[in-house]
């Protein structure tokens, strides 16, 4: 071969490796194992999705896959590898649950680069072996920490002024134009701690404060790459924090086809049968970690879910409020504002709030009076009557004159309450359209609360009880006193 076809060949391959994820990963695979990377439908689709990545079409992605499927040798591996023989100026960060894990795949990325045919293609190259923090001789680099660990003096992806002055080899084909890096989450939170929620919090906030801040410019794009551990982990959390900003690539280990019949996403690695067991042997693990779909590991107390309206019906309707007051320190305080009709209790809004009596019962009052609240009743326990004066002498002063407020001791059992009540609770509750976004702290505590074990909160079930537990009683024949409001 001459020396003229030997230098189109390069070029052929180079653009070949760069015209998407997938043929990079396939090449370098191979080059580093000595044999073929096995190609399912899964991994076209997950590339496709990182195509979209790299071209800036996609600048929020989140991949939900079972592990063993290749995640991590083509969103994080070669991803970055790729990344840098785009532009050896991107820069990345790499975060996974373990520090051992985000580093061993730092080492990985430098080793593609460090292979002989990546050199004889691209020029990005390590400039030292260190594991954590390394840099190219461009400008770019990795830094890999775990998900919990401290991500200091490093940005991912490049700035503004950065990113218009990227030039582009003649071979680099369109659709990576202009990329600069990005942070890349494999795995954030391990099974064995997802069951805990000081561990779930505390990784969810670390993205929320720290992590997502970690970006050079708004075009800096992350992805998010990980088995489902449970319904409130990172996934969960964005989705509910930030409903349609996200796009979702969910791949469960069993598809449907358009019969109806169930196949298995790669049986390269699980047939049918062999998933079918596993589901056997731990349905809980098998449908959180392979079909991507947490449930609690307790049933759901309100496993029916509510109904939503858009408009409320023209009927005779009463507006109300239902108000349980925080017991501790931690808890919630939960008012309800709601129209009862003949039918159903439609929820209008709601304040939901571990703020102290010194915003609660202004914000209270604020509430009554600005949806004209008829009759509010409130919890007498534990304070309860002291709030509910100071909130009557604030509607007062408000101008709000209407609103009559009623307390009572609730002398009843709290959690067999909300069981016992939960069927009509859902039956007779409607949620404005959108209520999860509208109201996603009361939206959480609903969702996911459970009928066995231990609840973090349960002031939003409580009270929500409360308010059909308060429409079925009859009016009492004899004008009964404030302090002693019995109809519990």
């Amino acid at each position: 071969m001459n020396t003229k076809e030997s230098v189109r060949d390069i070029d052929l391959l180079r653009t070949w490796c760069l015209s998407s994820s997938l043929n990079f990963t396939r090449f370098f695979f191979k080059v580093r194992n000595k044999r073929k990377f096995v190609v399912g439908d899964h991994h076209r689709k997950v590339c496709s999705l990182l195509d979209d990545v790299l071209s800036g079409k996609v600048k929020k992605a989140i991949i939900n896959i079972a592990p063993r499927y290749s995640k991590t040798e083509l969103a994080v591996k070669n991803f970055i590898a790729m990344g840098l023989a785009v532009n050896p100026r991107a820069k990345f960060i790499h975060l996974s649950y373990s520090e051992d894990l985000a580093l061993d795949n730092s080492n990985d990325i430098q080793n593609i680069l460090l292979e002989p045919e990546y050199q004889r293609l691209f020029s990005a190259k390590a400039t030292s072996t260190n594991s954590k923090k390394w840099y190219t001789k461009e400008g770019g680099g990795l830094y890999a920490v775990s998900s919990s660990g401290q991500v200091t003096g490093f940005g991912a992806g490049l700035v503004d002024e950065e990113q218009e002055q990227i030039n582009v080899e003649e071979f680099t084909p369109i659709l990576c134009e202009g990329f600069g890096g990005a942070i890349i989450i494999d795995d954030p939170i391990k099974p064995d701690d997802a069951l805990s929620p000081v561990i779930r919090n505390k990784v969810n906030a670390k993205f929320d404060s720290t992590i997502r801040n970690r970006v050079n410019s708004r075009n800096t794009p992350i992805v998010i790459i990980m088995q489902r551990v449970h319904e409130e982990d990172l996934c969960g959390f964005l989705e509910l924090q930030e409903p349609g900003e996200w796009t979702i690539l969910s791949l469960p280990c069993i598809q449907i086809n358009e019969d109806g019949e169930e196949f298995a996403l790669w049986e390269f690695k699980h047939t049918l049968e062999e998933l079918r067991r596993l589901r056997e042997i731990n349905s809980y693990v098998f449908d959180t970690q392979y079909m991507q779909d947490p449930k609690p590991l307790q049933g759901l107390m309100y496993e029916q879910g509510f109904k939503d309206y858009s408009i409320i019906p023209a009927c005779i309707k009463t507006r109300k409020a239902y108000i349980d007051t925080a017991d501790e320190g931690k808890d919630f305080l939960c008012a309800i504002v709601y129209d009862e009709t003949e039918h159903a209790n439609y929820i209008i809004d709601v304040l939901y709030t571990q703020k102290p009596m010194e915003y609660t019962e202004p914000r209270t009052a604020e509430l009554l009076t600005k949806y004209r609240v008829v009759d509010a009743i409130i919890e007498s326990n534990n304070g309860g009557k002291g709030f509910a004066r100071a909130v009557e002498s604030q509607c007062r002063l408000m101008g709000n004159n209407d609103t009559r407020i009623q307390w009572f001791h609730q002398s009843k059992n709290k959690l067999e309450r909300i069981f016992t009540s939960s069927a009509a609770v859902q039956n007779l509750c409607f949620m404005p359209v959108g209520w999860e976004r509208l109201l996603p702290d009361f939206y959480r505590s609903l969702k996911f609360y459970r009928k066995i074990g231990k609840n973090e909160h349960d002031d939003g079930p409580d009270a929500l009880t409360g308010t059909v537990e308060y429409r079925q009683l009859k009016k009492p024949t004899k004008p009964i006193r404030k302090e002693t409001y019995g109809f519990f």
